[in-house]
């Protein structure tokens, strides 16, 4: 079969198995639910191991260990399990050791509700958790994508010795829609070279982000900003959509980056040039894309599903030099293409 009519977040385990991931370690939370029930299923077909951990925060350090010991490892979860997770998520971008966290977001704060949001933006893209350090954030917008980024996830956290983001909104992790599989390459997994595996020969790796002499920490700081540098230079990646000629131009990601498609149909039909960027990694952010943009546009158009978050990214790109406009929907709400319409019509 060519072609699997799926979920995306089942789409997003069977792309992290593909990926050479052998391990899961997960607390159950809504709309997340469905790649910690694939995990269970895929990972021991595939010699992998799935757990149920305790709780969030168990899961995030059983995540260190595997990833400590060479292994590809993965945990899942929303807003509130995200949150429990950033004290390990620093602790691991310390270490320098690579996994992948998973964020079906849903509405908040506090416990909020099972319905899709993109309020986490502020949490995961601007670190989220203590110290100076930086993960790089993939937003998938279909359930390909879904595959095809958890995929790139991997690669990016074993090339950079990192964690990596998938961030998704609840629309794009329930939505089901066809997925090819056999254009992803299947990875055989691998014990890199500073894993620690329990042999003789690896006794002297030492993974910690313990530095006590202030000037040996603010070394390892320094390096790793320079990869994060490296990082935003060589790993940036965006869509545009109808630029070329675009006066307008809107961006958005994930589900609202497929809403804002139609709308720039739908005004392109009453004579207003518009156009759509879509950033697929939310850090890096495609910043210099927006820049050059600005040289063209007349104005910007942010649209989320949250209150203005990914709206202060475009601002800091744009420096100024354009108006930058903001409609948000919230709570679990999503906007239609119609009343963004209107929106911009009014602002006109």
């Amino acid at each position: 079969m060519p072609k699997q009519l799926i979920k995306g977040n089942e789409a997003l385990v069977k792309g992290a198995v593909l990926a050479g991931c052998r391990a899961f370690y997960g607390y159950p939370i809504t709309p997340a639910n469905e790649i910690a029930e694939a995990a269970a299923l895929y990972l021991p077909q595939a010699g992998g191991v799935f757990l149920q951990a305790e709780s969030e925060v168990a899961a995030i350090n059983m995540i260190y260990g595997a990833s400590s010991a060479g292994v590809r490892a993965m945990t899942a979860s929303s807003g509130p399990g995200i949150s429990l997770m950033q004290e390990g998520v620093s602790y691991l971008a310390g270490a320098e050791l690579p996994c992948v966290v998973v964020d079906i977001s849903r509405a908040g704060p506090g416990l909020g509700n099972i319905a899709p949001e993109q309020g986490d933006y502020f949490q995961v893209v601007k670190g989220g958790g203590h110290g100076n350090y930086r993960t790089p954030v993939l937003a998938p917008a279909s359930a390909q994508e879904m595959c095809d980024l958890t995929r790139l996830a991997f690669d990016l956290a074993d090339t950079y010795r990192t964690p990596v983001y998938v961030m998704a909104d609840g629309f794009i992790g329930q939505m089901m829609e066809p997925v090819d599989f056999l254009s992803v390459d299947a990875r055989q997994p691998r014990i890199p070279e500073w894993a620690v595996d329990g042999t003789a020969e690896t006794r002297h790796n030492l993974i910690s982000s313990i530095y006590i002499q202030p000037d040996d920490m603010e070394r390892h700081i320094r390096k790793l900003e320079a990869k994060y540098r490296v990082i935003a230079g060589e790993e940036t990646r965006w869509e545009n959509y109808r630029t070329d000629d675009a006066e307008l131009v809107f961006a958005g990601y994930g589900i609202i980056s497929r809403i804002l498609k139609s709308v720039v149909g739908m005004l392109r039909e009453r004579g207003v040039k518009a156009g759509l960027l879509r950033p697929i990694t939310l850090f890096p952010f495609p910043t210099l894309e927006l820049q050059r943009l600005a040289a063209q546009a007349e104005r910007f158009f942010v649209v989320e599903m949250s209150t203005g978050q990914m709206v202060e990214d475009v601002k800091l790109a744009v420096e100024g030099r354009r108006p930058v406009e903001f409609y948000g929907r919230c709570g679990g709400n999503s906007p239609t293409a119609e009343e963004v319409c209107e929106e911009v019509m009014a602002h006109a």
